[in-house]
């Protein structure tokens, strides 16, 4: 395919081929764009940096999403795209950063760019340099400037001093190297009789270790001090949930035309003959082609649970049946990070949601992009679907990045037939951006507005339909989005499924197609 007018990266710290086209980065899961951040094109060399073989999964693995890759694929190409192209297919997370900190639509498209480049970098930067690298996160207040930890920054900033965009990448020093916190954070776990990468964290932008509190470790844990204390590296405990957070769990919106896709509405009658619901957030395939909606745990697997639970779109008319909740094997969990139910479709359903038979055409996987009004910057590419193209792990997402969330969570007005989801009168449905701020909670902390009947929408990235996480819980609001600082977590995707998948041995992927009425006849999982 001849490409006019983009950059291709052609050896960053570890290539595989380079051809007229793209680039194999050798990193041990399918990467995303590795994105130049430049109009016009040009090669990126790292020089003397040679190449790097596949990345084994204990040397880049984390407590969470990095321990799971030691079946990665091979490296696949990777093509770099200009600012420009960034910014045209992401037109509301360049108003984002454009309202939130005063900057130029082109200078929002750069720190976008710079994104993309960050998730494949550190895979790359885990790989190289092992003993000395410590993590990377945006920096949006400071500038939009990609900070990159290291115990010895010297060789590392030489290594990234070719990139593009270099300027507004920056090296710091830190005492404590990625791998030396995840083996303490893994030690510290054993002590406490905990999960590392769900109980117990690390903080990369403190360079510290976190455990969480209030469940699994209790606040008043008799053996917390002396563990901690005895962790070799700066530790921290906080609670895992702020007092005043609430899950986000009904959902009223009406979207019934197929195929399904993330982000629509999906109610849920309960025992006691009330009506809850959640949000859809990815279609999700099994290695036998069947496919499944993800959405979150605790939408059926709730305080009040004692029956199988279905769930419906709109079910107060039409009443469309979507899916059923599986319990031979369950595929549903409420014990966040574990926050998920993987729904089987309905006797008939799948049929109803898949894409209409035919021979030739696009049949993605999609997210239900819906603009209201506190996103006005969507305006200029109006609703619209993104399809997902793969799914970013938790270990590579970062502060600083940008991201966008769906949720169908809504109050009727007088009248009208939809369950109340408790949302508040005057919130609106739909797609909105911000911030990840953090992943302190063990989920994904963002700074993006969101009401009960939201649970279990899609996080995603604009640019290039990255499936990152399903909400959780956050903040407590009601009503309109007026606090510019609301926090909501999203259980990590990649998480979600390693879990389901050492459970039950069914090789759950999010489909990037679909669904289909069939399974397709290609080899691809996906």
């Amino acid at each position: 395919m001849r490409i006019r007018g983009r950059a291709v990266l052609a050896a960053a710290l570890a290539l595989g081929t380079v051809g007229t086209s793209g680039v194999a980065l050798a990193v041990g899961r399918p990467a995303g764009p590795a994105v130049a951040t430049g109009s016009t094109g040009g090669a990126w060399s790292a020089g003397s940096v040679p190449v790097a073989a596949e990345v084994p999964a204990a040397t880049r693995a984390g407590t969470a999403g990095r321990a799971a890759a030691s079946a990665a694929p091979p490296p696949a190409p990777v093509v770099t795209r200009p600012a420009a192209q960034v910014a045209q297919a992401a037109p509301a997370s360049v108003g984002y950063l454009s309202g939130r900190y005063r900057v130029t639509p082109g200078e929002a498209a750069r720190r976008l760019a710079l994104q993309e480049l960050s998730a494949p970098l550190a895979d790359t930067l885990a790989a190289r340099f092992p003993g000395s690298y410590a993590g990377m996160w945006l920096d949006q207040a400071g500038g939009g400037v990609l900070t990159i930890a290291a115990t010895d920054p010297t060789p590392v900033a030489a290594a990234v001093a070719g990139l593009p965009d270099a300027r507004h990448v920056t090296v710091v020093p830190v005492r404590h190297s990625r791998r030396d916190l995840d083996a303490a954070a893994t030690r510290l776990a054993g002590t406490l009789g905990v999960t590392a990468g769900r109980d117990v964290l690390v903080d990369e932008r403190a360079n510290t270790v976190l455990v969480l509190t209030g469940d699994a470790v209790p606040a008043d844990d008799a053996r917390l001090a002396g563990a901690l204390g005895s962790a070799g590296v700066p530790v921290r405990a906080q609670a895992r949930l702020d007092g005043a957070t609430i899950p986000k769990a009904c959902d009223p919106r009406y979207c019934p035309q197929p195929p399904m896709r993330g982000g629509i509405r999906l109610d849920v009658p309960r025992d006691d003959g009330s009506v809850g619901g959640c949000t859809s957030g990815f279609n999700v395939r099994a290695k036998s082609g069947r496919y499944y909606v993800l959405t979150a745990g605790h939408c059926v697997v709730g305080g009040r649970h004692q029956r199988v639970d279905d769930t419906w779109h709109q079910f107060l008319g039409p009443k469309v049946p979507v899916g059923v909740e599986s319990t031979n094997p369950v595929l549903a969990e409420n014990d966040f990070p574990y926050d998920y139910s993987i729904l089987p479709y309905a006797e008939g359903a799948a049929t109803r949601w898949a894409y209409p038979r035919r021979s030739v055409g696009s049949t993605p996987s999609l997210v239900n992009y819906w603009c209201v009004a506190d996103n006005p910057a969507c305006a200029g590419k109006g609703s619209r679907d993104v399809p997902v193209t793969g799914v970013t792990p938790y270990a590579s997402v970062q502060a600083g990045w940008v991201v966008c969330a769906t949720g169908s969570a809504y109050t009727p007005k007088a009248g009208e037939q939809y369950v109340d989801s408790g949302a508040g009168a005057g919130y609106l449905p739909g797609t909105r951006c911000g911030e990840v701020i953090g992943k302190t909670s063990g989920g994904i902390d963002v700074r993006v507005c969101a009401r009960p009947g939201d649970s279990g929408g899609p996080l995603f990235t604009e640019s290039d339909g990255r499936a990152l996480g399903i909400l959780n819980n956050g903040d407590p609001g009601e009503g309109p989005c007026t606090n510019p600082n609301e926090k909501n977590t999203y259980a990590a995707v990649s998480v979600i499924l390693d879990r389901v998948n050492d459970r039950t041995g069914l090789d759950f992927q999010i489909a990037t197609k679909g669904p289909l009425l069939a399974p397709p006849t290609t080899s691809s999982r996906r």
